[in-house]
């Protein structure tokens, strides 16, 4: 892959007529860039994007470290504010929909979405998302595996995927923005349920055996029939069809 260091005006000459519609800053090191835009939240407009060259102190769901090396992850946030009367319900399913079919429009293979918010690469973890909100206004936490650093964790590297593909990431972050951006106009104007059949066709578990772990409920095991039109998990029971909402759940194949 291309060693070639972000740029605000790299990305926005890829953005090109989009441009405008992103606030785009780029910083060498930050200890979380979700962290950083929330706090800048009150007083940016929507579509700032804060993007971290290396982050020390990035976060997954359920406090979980994510690793983030310069060069070897693309890590940035995007400060996203909900039209008046729209309901953040499924906006982490949504932004898998754009960054997966961003993906796979540049060649690349074995993409899915895992629910709620992983993006796997042949079954393995290549990146996930993270929504913090803050008001009406929802900070968008993106981090992708580029490469394995040599120096991940066993049990990390065990599970985890990257694109090792020949990218310039100021094209591709310009790729995945634009992406964004189309999604989240469906996602304001018809909530989730305008992005279900998109996220629907990119789930890694359709109809498959899966089991959902909580750390303060006994597991549920049954078939995944996808996801309702607020982005709740719909899982065939022996009982009955039930609906999982979002939360510190895990989704695992049984």
């Amino acid at each position: 892959m291309p060693d070639t260091r972000l740029s605000v005006a790299s990305i926005a000459a890829a953005l090109g007529p989009l441009a405008p519609r992103f606030d785009v800053d780029v910083v060498a090191e930050v200890e979380s860039t979700n962290s950083l835009l929330l706090a800048r939240a009150e007083s940016s407009p929507s579509g700032a994007v804060l993007v971290g060259e290396r982050q020390t102190a990035g976060r997954g769901r359920m406090g979980r470290r994510w690793h983030a090396e310069p060069d070897a992850s693309l890590t940035f946030s995007l400060l996203y504010k909900l039209p008046r009367g729209a309901v953040p319900s499924g906006l982490s399913l949504a932004v898998g929909v754009a960054i997966a079919e961003a993906l796979r429009e540049l060649g690349v293979a074995g993409v899915a979405l895992k629910w709620p918010n992983d993006i796997l690469r042949d079954g393995r973890k290549l990146g996930g998302v993270l929504i913090e909100l803050a008001g009406s206004a929802a900070v968008i936490g993106i981090g992708l595996n580029l490469r394995l650093p040599a120096d991940l964790p066993d049990d990390v590297k065990a599970v985890a995927a990257a694109l090792d593909v020949d990218l310039e990431r100021n094209e591709f972050l310009a790729r995945l923005l634009a992406a964004l951006h189309g999604v989240l106009e469906a996602f304001g104007a018809g909530g989730f349920a305008a992005l279900r059949d998109r996220w629907l066709r990119l789930n890694a578990y359709a109809g498959a055996p899966v089991r959902v772990i909580s750390e303060f409920a006994v597991p549920v095991e049954g078939i995944c029939m996808g996801v309702d039109v607020d982005g709740a998990l719909l899982l065939e029971t022996a009982v009955c069809v039930q609906r999982i909402v979002s939360g510190d759940v895990s989704l695992r194949p049984a």
